[in-house]
């Protein structure tokens, strides 16, 4: 089953890394961890993510949204998509559409056409485009044809973030590490220092085993996004391995006070 990190809910939901953990810290989730220990989100996790968010901007009651959630987390599949699916609040209930079906999430009882539905102020987990949306719909079943579908959207605009740091993820996690490291390299020219890019060439170099050259990457994407809590965790945990203390309590001070931030 595929995970995402921290960063990828932040960019697929459009949420800062704070709400997410505020999130997680209401228990409204319960993520996973990796080998670094960050939190790592299932499918039902982004979408249990972005609705408890939105609910609550709307003004649905925590305790509705907490019952809702829990059910909502208990119905979903691992195999729906993520397109055709929206979840607004009607009449004070939680009610989701899947394609042409309608069903209230805390209850879990269909509803009929003219019960209303959450097309009015609904919420769609992930707004996606062409050809970006068909590599995204490609990842979980076909690794070749989303590479392609991926190497199309960057010949189609080389200045879209979020398909350059896919492509690099995909390749990474397929074990293509060389290639994911000639993608992220062409993408920091393209785009310049960004600091998620340059968090993730820092993770596949570690896997290189080029520690160096890692803490350069975690380093300048700090340097870019300081309140980037997994790069000093990560940084704190090589400068350990490379028998730096002062420098690895200091980051690791720093991880705990944007951790901490994050939950309060």
């Amino acid at each position: 089953m595929h995970r995402y990190g921290v960063r990828d809910v932040e960019r697929l939901l459009h949420l800062p890394p704070s709400a997410i953990r505020a999130l997680v810290a209401a228990g409204f989730v319960v993520p996973g961890r990796g080998p670094r220990n960050q939190l790592r989100f299932s499918f039902q996790d982004l979408i249990v993510l972005r609705t408890a968010q939105a609910l609550s901007d709307a003004n649905v009651p925590q305790r509705r949204i907490t019952r809702s959630m829990k059910e909502l987390r208990r119905q979903l599949p691992e195999s729906m998509p993520l397109s055709g699916l929206s979840i607004g609040a009607v009449a004070n209930r939680v009610v989701v559409r899947e394609g042409a079906t309608r069903w209230q999430a805390e209850s879990g009882q269909y509803l009929l056409e003219f019960e209303g539905g959450p097309d009015a102020g609904a919420l769609s987990v992930v707004a996606r485009h062409e050809p970006y949306e068909r590599a995204l719909s490609l990842e979980r079943n076909d690794l070749e044809g989303a590479l392609a579908a991926y190497a199309q959207a960057v010949a189609a605009d080389p200045t879209h973030l979020d398909t350059r740091i896919n492509l690099g993820s995909l390749l990474h996690e397929a074990g293509r590490l060389a290639q994911a490291e000639r993608v992220y390299r062409d993408a920091l020219e393209t785009l310049g220092s960004e600091p998620v890019l340059l968090y993730n060439l820092g993770v596949l170099l570690e896997d290189l085993g080029r520690k160096v050259e890692a803490v350069e990457a975690y380093a300048a994407a700090l340097r870019g996004n300081p309140d980037l809590a997994d790069g000093h965790y990560n940084l704190g945990l090589l400068y350990r391995t490379l028998g730096k203390p002062r420098e690895a309590i200091r980051h690791m001070a720093q991880y705990r006070r944007l951790a901490q931030k994050a939950g309060a």
